[in-house]
């Protein structure tokens, strides 16, 4: 359903011309394709980025709350680092330069690129579970002005929602004010703030009570004591475990506590790892991973994320024995 509004907005009022406007068309079946804004599903857009004719493209889920943005040669901006670059831009934003900023939110899953520009800022930061329901009652509150998670859900206070169409109308005010490239636009973001390595990894599919036993293991091994300051050795990287949890929650609103969000990993460089079973069905379970790690170094900001994380993914999958206990080879997709 998307579709009309792209057209109406981005073609009909600014002026994009309308072969520009992709699968506008609304269908019932999505056109046989997922309607997910990913690098997995988006390959026909990603395709043509990377031809160099175009120097920004955007997709949207099929209800529009869900984006991704492409630069020129098919350079693809993480849902996390978006956020954190919007965060960075509110001054090319009216909206916000009307109404100040009074903090941000991202679900724990999401990087902490967010932080690091919060606290240039000196703007609270809330980490809330995944689920945009905390981040309405952060809006509701007033603490809140913009937030965001890292399955490419970015919205604001002049909503409460998800709203992935303003998330692309706010990349084109930046594009406008700074007058740079996607892609510049980043990397001098990256400079200024560090680069966030990340990847999320989906077992998609999978029996509950082995996803579920799979989580329940690994909780009992990292939160036991003998795990902390554990040392982990792949190739020519020391990783060593700072803390470990299950993540838990108390709304800064009304005090409600929600337990057992996530298990993550910190260790003493800023990396992180966490496992977290995703919302699903009872007949089929979703298992995510994520990895994370922080380079301040510019000289070191132009790596493969999967090269980058290889050694944190090593260890994901050693202490949780996923593919063995699942008798799966990797994961379904990779983000």
């Amino acid at each position: 359903v998307m579709g009309p509004y792209v057209r109406r907005i981005l073609c009909d009022e600014l002026g994009a011309p309308a072969n520009s406007a992709i699968n506008c068309i609304p269908l019932e079946d999505f056109g046989g394709q997922p309607p997910d804004p990913n690098l997995t599903y988006a390959t026909a857009l990603l395709e043509a980025m990377r031809g160099g004719e175009y120097g920004f493209g955007a997709a949207f889920d099929a209800d529009g709350d869900r984006y991704m943005i492409l630069g020129q040669n098919g350079f693809f901006v993480n849902a996390s680092d978006s956020l954190a670059i919007i965060a960075a831009n509110l001054s090319c934003i009216p909206y916000f330069c009307q109404m100040g900023v009074r903090g941000f939110g991202r679900s724990m899953p999401t990087s902490t690129a967010l932080d690091k520009v919060a606290k240039v800022m000196k703007v609270p930061v809330y980490e809330t579970p995944a689920g945009w329901r905390y981040f309405s009652n952060l809006m509701d509150s007033g603490r809140c002005s913009l937030c965001g998670e890292e399955s490419f859900g970015t919205g604001s206070d002049h909503l409460r929602e998800k709203d992935g169409l303003w998330a692309v109308l706010v990349w084109l005010s930046i594009l406008a004010a700074r007058k740079q490239s996607v892609e510049e636009i980043v990397r001098d973001h990256w400079t200024k703030f560090g680069r966030h390595y990340y990847c999320r990894f989906d077992y998609e599919a999978l029996e509950p009570r082995t996803a579920y036993f799979i989580m329940r293991d690994l909780e009992a091994l990292i939160t036991d004591k003998s795990f902390s300051h554990q040392q982990f050795a792949v190739g020519n990287s020391i990783y060593s475990v700072e803390r470990t949890d299950s993540f838990e929650y108390i709304d800064p609103v009304d005090g409600t506590v929600t337990k057992r969000q996530g298990l993550r990993i910190i260790f003493s460089d800023a990396s992180r790892l966490i496992f977290r079973m995703s919302a699903s069905s009872h007949v089929r379970a979703t298992l995510r991973i994520y990895a994370e790690s922080y380079e301040k170094d510019p000289s070191q900001q132009n790596k493969e994320p999967q090269a980058v994380l290889s050694p944190l993914i090593a260890i994901a999958l050693k202490i949780s024995q996923i593919h063995e206990r699942t008798g799966r080879k990797g994961p379904t997709v990779i983000t």
